[in-house]
């Protein structure tokens, strides 16, 4: 298993985007959370084809953080069923990492 994680999380709003981001990086679950506006997302939900605006979370975290930051982003998020996925890092600059691990509890 990775040790490091990019975790994807979409969100109505900047608002609510900034207000994820910043309670993850604020309580340790995240070491960095970049947010890209005004994205436009297609999906079906509950049968039917909608369009929406939303923004996209990019959350860089650890492996060992995961079940907390997504347990922290469930209570926070105004969807239903909130898009949190995780991806492993496999590479990136060694200072980087060591970054991270100065920052994060785990």
């Amino acid at each position: 298993m990775k040790k490091y994680i990019l975790v994807l999380i979409t969100a109505s709003s900047l608002q609510e985007g900034e207000k994820i981001g910043s309670t993850l990086v604020k309580e340790g679950l995240a070491a960095c959370c970049n947010i890209i506006p005004e994205i436009k997302s297609i999906f079906k939900w509950k049968g039917k084809l909608c369009k929406e605006k939303e923004v996209l979370l990019l959350v860089k975290s650890k492996t060992a953080l995961f079940k907390k930051l997504k347990d922290r982003v469930r209570k926070l998020h105004s969807y239903e069923t909130p898009e949190i996925i995780a991806f492993p890092i496999e590479a990136g600059l060694k200072d980087y990492f060591k970054w991270i691990d100065e920052v994060l509890k785990a």
